[in-house]
């Protein structure tokens, strides 16, 4: 037992749950993963985006995997833009509104938007329409997304930052290593703090994104069979 462990028995304990707390973060980070490259896929197939799929890194640190994600999630963001701004440009300003419009019948707006795209892209998929009115008639790329990238950049910048993906080996003791008594104590109470905050207001958000994903998803397949 390491001489802090024994001036400050709770230490080990928090270890611990630091621990567990650090897996919750990366099984919930290996679920965005996923979802993003789902996303990626149909964008890319129904939308014409060439964005590149993303693999989480386990050899990298939290923050080298958060940039991965934001990196990929700024692009979506573009391309999702620069198709808003092409219906923008071909639509007549009154079609353009309507796709926007919460009161016009969700069917009329597919419509529209099957028209737009079989301009854009020469020849659209028949659930390219049904895909473009989801993803801008819900808060997934307006405030889902943005505020994942935002805490993206919240927990690569801080104490979780610089810890190994991978939990075996010394991804965490690097934290800890060398940091006696109360100087160890106060570390770990602070970097289990900083989890608990991130932890919380990264699920909360990832499970929201996640879900308008599986809607995406779950209209295309319909749309499929």
């Amino acid at each position: 037992m390491a001489l802090s462990d024994l001036l400050y028995p709770d230490n080990p304990k928090r270890k611990e749950e630091l621990i567990h707390l650090h897996q919750e973060l990366l099984d919930c980070m290996s679920t965005n993963f996923r979802a993003t490259n789902e996303l990626v896929g149909v964008l890319n197939e129904h939308l014409g985006c060439t964005i590149t799929h993303i693999q989480m890194r386990e050899s990298s640190t939290v923050k080298e995997n958060c940039d991965i994600m934001i990196q990929v999630m700024s692009e979506i963001q573009h391309q999702v833009q620069k198709i808003d701004n092409d219906m923008k440009e071909k639509l007549e300003p009154v079609l353009y509104q309507k796709l926007y419009d919460i009161k016009e019948p969700e069917l009329e707006k597919i419509a529209i938007a099957q028209k737009v795209f079989s301009i854009i892209l020469g020849e659209a998929t028949s659930t390219a329409g049904v895909v473009a009115i989801k993803l801008f008639g819900s808060n997934l790329l307006t405030l889902t997304l943005g505020k994942l990238i935002s805490l993206l950049a919240q927990i690569g910048a801080s104490v979780l930052g610089g810890i190994s993906i991978t939990i075996i080996g010394l991804g965490i003791e690097m934290i800890l290593h060398a940091i006696l008594g109360a100087v160890e104590r106060n570390q770990l109470l602070t970097a289990v703090r900083s989890y608990e905050k991130h932890l919380a207001e990264f699920k909360a958000a990832s499970e929201k994104y996640q879900s308008a994903i599986r809607e995406v998803t779950s209209l295309v397949r319909q749309q499929v069979q």
